[in-house]
């Protein structure tokens, strides 16, 4: 068989280019990682850039001000009410640690039972003579490695913001030339696919966040009325975790349900039936509300992309994984319709 040398080089370009681009991915990952965060808060957002827009506010970058202004201002609301009393709640935890050391040490209380059924406290005794508290802990430069997180965070979240903000004034313009730069008769087509495109992302993004909102709040709610301690940092732990897919309702509850237990058995019941039942309400009720009209996925179209998404990128992986899925349902949609000569698409006009 005879391969043309252009046909050869041509492949050997392809595959040259293609491991050019997943050594500048790996490479890249923590500046990628800041850009789809960026890309995520900046969808978030838009949606109130777009309601001042069609009010009354003429220019984009006042509405986006106001927007950013106004975000500004209600984290900071909610911060005054949260941050006092989740400092006092972790310096309690901090204080009640000791006791916890004690009593498993001496086999008592809630944790009693790991160093009597498994001698725990022994076996960091034999690591620390063997290798010191660095070879337990995985301590290794403590100060710089502190510093350099500490930096690293500061750096991330200004680019971040700078990101969103600059996302959010220049975003449709990108837009616009990208769709300028396609011959004029397939513009409406792709202007429609990109508009479906960015109502699946900026669904699930708006969605996702108030369904873990509503998570952190109902289950903060739950924890205050049965007066188990650290409510509101415990509340915080699954608004946070909600956000991730499937995974991270089920790690928040167990977090929070070993909590409750180590508070009381009573407690610790309710709470498990609690997040049971809420789960269900979540998945079954919440969900579909939220997600039926924008991204439209199969359970199971969802359980796969998270799991590759997961495996690909950990929880980044896993946060990204239904907009893509939803992404590429969309142009596959759109590709079955043109291919079967279904008419074409036309994007809502503002």
């Amino acid at each position: 068989m005879y391969f043309r040398p252009r046909a050869v080089l041509v492949v050997l370009a392809i595959i040259l280019a293609a491991v050019v681009m997943i050594e500048i991915v790996r490479e890249a990952r923590s500046i990628l990682i800041w850009i789809f965060i960026a890309v995520f808060l900046a969808l978030a957002l838009n949606p109130a850039v777009e309601w001042l827009l069609a009010r009354g506010v003429r220019r984009r970058g006042l509405a986006v001000a106001v927007t950013i202004a106004a975000t500004v201002v209600g984290i900071a609301a909610i911060a005054a009410t949260i941050i006092p009393t989740l400092v006092t709640q972790v310096n309690d935890f901090a204080d009640a640690v000791p006791g916890y050391v004690e009593d498993l040490t001496a086999g008592r209380g809630r944790l009693g039972f790991l160093e009597r059924d498994y001698h725990i406290v022994e076996r960091v005794r034999e690591a620390l003579s063997e290798g010191g508290a660095s070879q337990v802990l995985g301590i290794s430069g403590t100060a710089l490695s502190v510093t350099k997180s500490v930096l690293t965070a500061v750096v991330a979240t200004l680019t971040i913001a700078f990101l969103t903000v600059f996302m959010l004034l220049e975003g449709p313009n990108w837009m616009e030339r990208f769709y300028s730069l396609l011959p004029p008769e397939k513009q409406p087509r792709w202007r429609a696919v990109g508009y479906d495109i960015y109502r699946t992302v900026g669904g699930y993004v708006t969605g996702n966040l108030a369904i873990s909102v509503i998570a952190g709040i109902v289950s903060t709610a739950v924890l205050l009325a049965l007066d188990v301690p650290y409510a509101v940092a415990l509340g915080l732990v699954v608004a946070v975790f909600d956000l991730i897919p499937l995974a991270g309702a089920t790690i928040a509850a167990v977090i929070v349900t070993t909590v409750a237990f180590l508070d009381s058995t009573t407690s610790g019941i309710i709470i498990l039936i609690f997040f049971i039942v809420y789960q269900q309400l979540e998945n079954h009720l919440l969900q579909p509300i939220v997600y039926g009209r924008t991204v439209r996925l199969s359970p199971l179209a969802v359980l796969i992309a998270v799991l590759i998404g997961a495996e690909l990128a950990g929880v980044i992986g896993a946060l990204a994984a239904i907009p893509v899925a939803g992404t590429i349902q969309v142009i596959l949609r759109d590709w079955l319709n043109h291919r079967r000569g279904g008419p074409v698409p036309s994007a809502p006009t503002a």
